[in-house]
């Protein structure tokens, strides 16, 4: 989920994540300013194009990009195809801390979640395929986020559901870096620019 970290008392993490999830911040805002940043947006695009195009969802759960976020929700615009297919974006509570999924139109939202993120304001669906944002991960297909554990919680919930993570190359971590704990889901796909993993 892409919302502001929560206060260290809500939720123990280790403190190299948080200095970890620093530097990846830093790295992806000056790679979204780079030159390289059109062509690499273009194959992480067409890549995650290509992976939902075989999971043929009939739901399909977004989200909506923040600071320097891939833009998950305009990759697809630009295919037709997926027009027809039912859309969906979260919407976090704070208190208790939750996650839920709401059926989404494609116009721009005119909602905010609890976290002040642009939601959908539809019936609350469970999406068969989630796109996930990544602000690092592993080649186990753990996900660093912003801190919240939503993803996690929401994951747990709904072990059925295809977990697709979005990320860029640079911010793969090595494993020594993050390691696993028992609340962290794995992710089934984690796309970057250079393909699928």
């Amino acid at each position: 989920m892409n919302v502001a970290p929560e206060p260290a008392a809500a939720r123990a993490e280790p403190s190299g994540r948080r200095a970890e999830r620093a530097r990846l911040f830093a790295e992806r805002d000056a790679f979204a300013a780079s030159g390289g940043f059109a062509a690499a947006n273009d194959a992480l695009s067409s890549h995650l194009r290509a992976v939902l195009a075989r999971l043929e969802p009939a739901c399909l759960g977004l989200y909506w990009a923040i600071r320097s976020e891939f833009n998950a929700v305009r990759a697809l615009q630009a295919d037709a195809a997926f027009d027809e297919v039912e859309r969906a974006l979260p919407y976090a509570r704070r208190e208790p801390r939750s996650l839920e999924f709401r059926r989404w139109s494609g116009a721009s939202p005119s909602l905010v979640d609890e976290c002040g993120i642009a939601t959908g304001d539809g019936a609350t669906v469970v999406p068969e395929v989630i796109v996930v944002p990544c602000v690092g991960f592993t080649a186990a297909g753990h996900r660093l986020g912003y801190g919240g554990g939503y993803y996690d919680r929401w994951l747990a919930a709904h072990a059925h559901v295809v977990a697709v993570g979005v990320a860029w190359d640079f911010s793969e971590i090595d494993a020594v870096r993050f390691a696993a704990q028992a609340h962290d889901v794995a992710l089934a796909f984690v796309v970057t620019e250079s393909g699928v993993r």
